[in-house]
């Protein structure tokens, strides 16, 4: 077993959930003769955080087997405050896309605002040149394309490089990823081993703040907003059953639909504007080719001609073959095979094998 810690100088900042990636992580560190600080951020509103049932990172559950892992290491431990920071970048984000009929994808922002982006300002504070996470990620500077690279994680079931595509080069430049050479297993046993009391904790969930809520309900408390029934229509546009709200449905949902049909159907379309779901079955989510925007490179500086990837168009998808073309406002990429359900809203990340070449946001897909 190879951990992928980066050779660093200087104080390091690790992030610590309670966790046992990110107590690993700490170890990892902490045994290489590194000069370390672990923090644990409270991003939950501190009533919400109480409530958890100990599935917050900001739990009295996670803060307390995090601070005892520092205290079992001997660094310096601290709790930081970045509920605003959360409910702005992540929070506000979830809920304003799926009242605009997209699928957001919280946990690429929380990586990029949170954890890769107000961590570090906080880590600068402390004197730390350096912050540290539990990702399956690999991560290092290629000195002949002068460029910081991210690369997959050993663990491939469980490897989260999906979730980093939009970290820049300098935030790159100060992540360190210890675990990313071990899988999920390797790292409870070492952990163990370690004694570290976090070894056989429960992985977290993608989408942590929602609770046991569906994605519609929480919107609704949340915001206050009025969420409105409407038509769920077929692609002709015949009315075929009604929908309990905008926010409730996503592109490719199968579930919850309520509509008794020879074939399973999908929901194709949200046509925002009428307030209508469009359902067919499901070759008629199937698409070839879709469109991003806000595309971010990383191992590459970008590309000047058509360019062939693998690409992934959400975290469990299986990476596909692809031509990415570069366009004005972002690139156009066209599979091989059709995809099923490439949903906006959701990221769309770019392979070459396991090096992360970049990614961007799907702003539309395409027969």
């Amino acid at each position: 077993m190879k951990s992928a810690i980066t050779p660093v100088n200087g104080k390091i900042v690790v992030a610590m959930s309670g966790g046992v990636d990110s107590s690993l992580a700490a170890a990892l560190l902490k045994k290489e003769g590194h000069d370390i600080v672990g923090i644990t951020f409270r991003m939950w509103p501190k009533d919400e955080c109480g409530s958890s049932g100990g599935r917050a990172c900001c739990s009295l559950e996670a803060v307390t087997r995090a601070r005892a892992v520092a205290e079992e290491l001997k660094i310096p431990y601290y709790v930081v405050d970045l509920s605003d920071d959360f409910r702005r970048e992540v929070i506000d984000y979830f809920c304003a896309s799926y009242l605009k009929g997209l699928t957001p994808n919280p946990c690429v922002a929380c990586n990029e605002k949170i954890k890769f982006g107000k961590l570090l300002d906080k880590a600068s504070l402390l004197g730390a040149t350096k912050v540290a996470t539990g990702h399956y990620v690999k991560s290092g500077f290629d000195s002949k394309l002068e460029r910081y690279r991210l690369l997959e994680g050993d663990d491939k079931p469980r490897e989260q490089s999906y979730f980093l595509f939009s970290l820049s080069q300098g935030q790159l430049s100060r992540a360190v990823f210890p675990v990313g050479g071990f899988t999920k297993e390797e790292a409870r046993k070492l952990a163990k081993e370690m004694r570290l009391r976090s070894h056989d904790t429960v992985s977290s969930q993608d989408v942590c703040f929602t609770r046991d809520l569906d994605c519609g309900e929480y919107i609704r408390q949340k915001t206050g907003v009025e969420i409105k029934c409407g038509d769920i229509v077929d692609s002709f546009g015949n009315v075929i059953g009604r929908h309990k709200g905008i926010p409730f449905y996503t592109i490719g949902q199968r579930r919850g639909l309520g509509i008794a049909h020879k074939e399973p159907l999908y929901a194709t379309a949200i046509d925002i504007a009428q307030n209508r779901i469009v359902v067919g079955t499901k070759k008629d989510v199937l698409r070839k080719s879709l469109v991003a925007e806000r595309v971010n490179w990383i191992s590459v500086a970008g590309i000047d001609k058509p360019t062939r990837v693998e690409a992934k168009i959400r975290y469990n998808h299986k990476k596909a073959k692809a031509l990415v073309t570069k366009t004005d406002g972002g690139v156009r990429v066209d599979f091989d095979e059709a995809q099923e359900a490439p949903t906006p809203g959701q990221a769309v990340v770019f392979y070459d094998g396991d090096v992360v070449l970049g990614g961007g946001w799907i702003r539309e897909a395409q027969n």
